[in-house]
């Protein structure tokens, strides 16, 4: 596979989660033929604070080996980076929750080739944490990752769009970021994908934190990128699973919630998931929702 970037709690406290995993994952199951590529997209990661302690101590492989056969079950697999990869010192290990250095990350310089050998080919830098230490920052979490081979977009020096070809089916992966990017851009962005002959994936950062319902003003988004040309929106930020819904045919999930994260103050933010993917040259023709469990030895685990 050819991999390259260019510039182009509340409401579910109250729903049994696997049953409302295994309802959403009836959208399309459809008989294919032809030829198709399985993506596996996920929510949140972030490599400081306490994950980062764990994996000084135990390996970067502890927190993964539980999922591992999972991630490895697909094509590619998309995630967002929650954070710069830097040579700084963390600030947030040994913080308090609360304290503002708490929320300012760096992840060790380590972190892009845990990522490849953990399968997570790709990566989203547009969201809310990317410059927590500058444009600096952000560059030098491209350059990490472009030496690991980890395709990225979104990033906010070059705004990149990333596409691949997985057996003959052209993707385009386009970031919106509420927290520094342009909606106008993202349209733009997905139209001239759609133009070029690929099929364009918006991975959105967005939202209200720890709501478990999309927004009215979130869902106008999504529905205007759909609009516009993209044939899956998936979005991250509230660090809890919202909910989905399909517009004009087209499959939108407003939040994966956690996938890589040390949060777990109630069971929204320890329960994730993973969204997979189906393509046919047309568009989206499988959904698979695998609904995973942060648990407190810091690993993450699928459902059963």
């Amino acid at each position: 596979m050819h991999l390259l970037s260019v510039i182009v709690a509340s409401i579910l406290s109250f729903l049994n989660f696997n049953q409302l995993a295994a309802a959403s994952a009836a959208f399309f199951d459809v008989h294919q033929t032809g030829p198709q590529a399985t993506i596996l997209f996920a929510g949140d990661m972030m490599f400081d604070r306490s994950i980062r302690m764990v994996v000084e101590k135990k390996g970067g492989h502890f927190i993964f080996f539980c999922v591992d056969a999972t991630l490895r079950g697909a094509d590619l697999v998309v995630a967002n980076l929650e954070g710069p990869i830097t040579d700084k010192k963390s600030l947030s290990v040994g913080s308090k929750p609360g304290e503002p250095r708490n929320f300012v990350f760096t992840f060790p310089k380590s972190t892009a080739k845990l990522l490849k050998d953990h399968h997570i080919d790709m990566v989203n830098l547009g969201n809310n944490h990317i410059l927590n230490f500058g444009y600096d920052g952000a560059r030098s979490t491209i350059v990490a990752l472009d030496a690991a081979d980890v395709a990225h977009f979104g990033d906010p020096v070059h705004f990149g769009v990333a596409t691949t070809s997985i057996n003959g089916i052209a993707l385009a992966f386009i970031n919106y970021n509420e927290f520094g990017g342009k909606a106008s851009t993202t349209r733009q962005q997905i139209a001239a994908a759609k133009s070029a002959g690929f099929l364009p994936i918006v991975y959105a950062h967005w939202g209200v934190e720890y709501e478990p319902i999309a927004p009215a003003y979130i869902r106008t988004l999504a529905h205007s990128f759909v609009d516009a040309g993209a044939i899956a929106v998936i979005g991250s930020h509230p660090h809890v699973v919202e909910d989905n819904e399909t517009y004009q045919g087209v499959p939108i999930y407003y939040s994966l919630g956690n996938f890589i994260f040390d949060q777990y103050f109630q069971e929204s933010v320890r329960n994730g998931l993973l969204l997979k993917l189906t393509f046919d040259e047309e568009g989206v023709s499988a959904i698979q929702d695998i609904p995973i469990e942060l648990n407190r030895d810091w690993t993450v685990c699928p459902v059963e």
